[in-house]
């Protein structure tokens, strides 16, 4: 059984808002650029949770570039990401967000952001609920993203809660493995069915399947 957090630790993309298609047609819009096919099915299955490197480096595995080139389409899919969530706005935090995220303040538990994007600052800012966090750890605070446990460790410390006492929530095979590396609590996220690698990964694990947030308008 869960126990009471000092602190709860959120994913953001997947968690609290979708921006997955956002990533996917920007990634799509690259791999049409340098002629490589990609689908929306390993989108889901390989770069759910993983950097932004990562997520390149499975798109052109094989295919020689240099590191320059590399720099140069990372940046040019951050651009095509950054056009299509130029208008997101704070109807695009899941229905109920604002009020949970104001109920686990209210009731004293320390809430933070573990999120893999570099991005994520802007997207907060775009959904208005920066105000309601305690701390923010991104893409940019660690050098190993997940599924390395820096990320949910370094939030723990902006909250200065200890990492035993941290409850991670998550929706991605990588991040699962990160809570689960950081001796942390975990609330698996389901969106349809758990995988097979997800019970895998969550084995010996506190967990709960259920939404978290209201899904009533």
């Amino acid at each position: 059984m869960l126990k009471k957090p000092g602190a709860i630790i959120f994913d953001l993309d997947g968690v609290l808002t979708d921006t997955s298609e956002y990533h996917y047609q920007a990634w799509k819009h690259l791999a049409d650029d340098e002629g490589i096919p990609f689908t929306h099915e390993e989108n889901d299955e390989h770069l759910r949770g993983v950097s932004r490197r990562e997520s390149l480096m499975y798109i052109i595995r094989g295919r020689q570039y240099s590191e320059d080139q590399i720099q140069e389409m990372m940046d040019r899919k951050n651009n095509y990401y950054h056009e299509l969530i130029s208008h997101m706005s704070p109807n695009d935090l899941v229905p109920g967000g604002r009020a949970l995220l104001q109920d686990i303040r209210d009731a004293g538990i320390k809430v933070a952001i573990g999120s893999g994007s570099k991005n994520c600052r802007m997207v907060l800012d775009l959904l208005q609920i920066t105000d309601l966090l305690d701390g923010i750890a991104d893409g940019n605070s660690v050098v190993n993203g997940k599924p390395a446990p820096d990320l949910f460790v370094y939030a723990a410390g902006l909250v200065n809660v200890p990492v035993a006492e941290c409850l991670g929530v998550e929706d991605a095979d990588a991040g699962i493995e990160a809570i689960k590396s950081a001796g942390m609590q975990l609330w698996l996220l389901a969106h349809k069915s758990v995988s097979t690698e997800q019970i895998r990964l969550c084995q010996h694990s506190q967990i709960c399947t259920c939404k978290i947030y209201s899904t009533s308008s």
